[in-house]
């Protein structure tokens, strides 16, 4: 199959699987006699695996690693699985700091009144640079304001 029939049966693009091979992650693919990429089911299957590497999130470096110990039938698991648990840390940890930034945003957000006033905590917050989930809670530079119930915002 061309690399378009590779692309599309794998799920990566063209762009990457010429990227891939450039990089020196896949072997260069055998060539028609016009010239053209080939490629074979075999071909797809290693292209499937890096797709769904990729998708979990493994960068090339990991990916290497993991076809590597993919080819090699004579790994230890413990190799794979000392991998995977690395790339688990890994997005516990960029877990926390998604966590971290939602809760800075939901208190600078809660301590803007969004009316028609020019004051903003969430701009001042980028503009000073205290952007602490508390500094956002405490209003930056003074307690939230509040809606009155018929009305707009007091203070």
């Amino acid at each position: 199959m061309n690399i378009g029939q590779a692309a599309a049966a794998s799920g990566v693009s063209a762009k990457m699987i010429r990227h891939y091979e450039a990089i020196g992650l896949i072997p260069p693919a055998g060539r028609s006699a016009a010239g053209y990429r080939s490629y074979g089911d075999p071909d797809v299957q290693v292209l499937r695996f890096i797709r769904r590497a990729r998708d979990m999130g493994f960068g090339i470096d990991g990916i290497a690693e993991l076809l590597a110990l993919w080819r090699d039938r004579t790994r230890a698991s413990a190799d794979v699985k000392r991998l995977a648990e690395a790339r688990i840390a890994d997005l516990r940890q960029r877990i926390g700091h998604l966590m971290a930034m939602v809760e800075t945003l939901e208190a600078l957000s809660a301590s803007c009144s969004g009316d028609d006033r020019p004051d903003c905590p969430i701009l001042k917050g980028f503009e000073t640079g205290d952007l602490s989930p508390a500094a956002g809670a405490g209003g930056i530079g003074g307690p939230p304001r509040r809606r009155h119930p018929a009305g707009p915002a007091a203070g």
